[in-house]
């Protein structure tokens, strides 16, 4: 077995080669490959189905549970503010800089050095399967919700963001609504009592005042904002009908279908949800993986942003290195020593949910 000094090391080069692998989504075909090339120098078996990759651990046992490991390897489209290359990888001051570093290459890495470490144990209380996957910054078709069917049932699951290595145990989920105010078109010199624009503004400012009765202990209240509207082509015709977008943020007291029927119930208007996939998350604080990162000294929190931990129907907890406010910005980076502490911490914290 390599020792952990090891494993850190690899995994940091393995980062360095992330970085500089263009991997937008949809366009992970490289950094896969980089990904099966770690798991056949680790001499681990594979599997691989569009640009996701994922390995069992040796002794896998279909009588036992289990868990998983999951972190994403596509990125966003770089920052207009970087300063450097956002495909070299930079090491200064202690940091890795690159696109991807921080979101999520780090704890993708992680998660890899903290499999290979618990694959050839022959008595894990667990099975254990590792995803590394595609499509998350996209929520795209073909990312880890294509690849759950092919996975035994899931116990719980670690998805990989960077929390700072504290637990996040609970995540909002989205609902994205095209809402349709219907009126009737006309000249705008006539008068006309049924313009779609003003029947609009009741809709609006309900989604302003109306409030969902749970309000979640870990993630505050549901979340409703109209960011967006559009209606008419020119100044002297009334349209048909006016568009609006809303962005609603969900918490672990509904799901995404129970948000749709409530908005549907209120509103007379055509209600259309572009998906409704992306539920809320969460785990109980008494369950032994949050137990163990607070034995730890780690800290819980309810986490707004979005992560593939709303494709998942089980518990799942999310927790990574790296910070979340500096994903998406110009010349992001990660310290190197978070990654030397997240590993520590990731196989610290599952050693002790092994005994448990």
């Amino acid at each position: 077995m390599k020792s952990i000094e090891i494993l850190t090391q690899e995994a940091i080069a393995l980062l360095k080669a992330l970085i500089e692998t263009p991997s937008f989504s949809s366009e992970e075909d490289k950094t896969a490959l980089l990904i099966e090339n770690w798991f056949t120098q680790n001499n681990i078996p594979f599997e691989k189905e569009n640009n996701n990759v994922w390995a069992y651990n040796k002794y896998f046992d279909k009588t036992k549970p289990t868990l998983l490991l999951n972190s994403h390897h596509d990125t966003v489209k770089p920052n207009q503010g970087y300063t450097n290359d956002p495909f070299e990888a930079i090491v200064k001051d202690g940091k890795l800089f690159g696109l991807g570093s921080n979101d999520a290459g780090g704890c993708l890495v992680s998660l890899l050095a903290t499999f290979v470490h618990f694959y050839p144990n022959e008595k894990l209380p667990y099975n254990i399967v590792m995803v590394a996957s595609a499509e998350e910054e996209s929520s795209g078709k073909n990312g880890l919700n294509s690849v759950l069917k092919h996975l035994p049932e899931l116990e719980c699951a670690i998805v990989g963001e960077p929390t700072l290595m504290q637990l996040a145990v609970a995540e909002k989920g989205l609902l994205v609504l095209d809402v349709i105010v219907k009126g009737t078109a006309s000249h705008a010199a006539h008068n006309n009592p049924d313009n779609p624009i003003y029947n609009a503004i009741p809709v609006i400012e309900w989604f302003n005042s109306y409030q969902f009765e749970k309000i979640s202990a870990v993630l505050g209240p549901v979340k409703m904002t109209v960011t967006q509207i559009n209606a008419g082509k020119q100044h002297n015709v009334v349209p048909a009908e006016c568009h609006l977008v809303i962005d609603i943020r969900v918490n672990d007291c509904y799901n995404n279908q129970e948000i749709l029927d409530t908005v549907r119930k209120h509103l007379t208007a055509e209600v259309n949800p572009r998906s409704m996939h992306l539920n809320a998350s969460s785990i109980p604080v008494s369950h032994g993986l949050v137990q163990a990162g607070i034995a730890l000294g780690r800290t819980t929190y309810g986490s707004p942003t979005l992560s593939d931990q709303s494709v998942l129907s089980c518990q799942s907890l999310k927790l990574g290195p790296g910070e979340t406010l500096r994903s998406h910005s110009a010349d992001e980076f990660i310290f190197i020593n978070e990654i030397e502490e997240g590993i520590q911490l990731y196989i610290k914290i599952l050693t002790d949910f092994f005994k448990q």
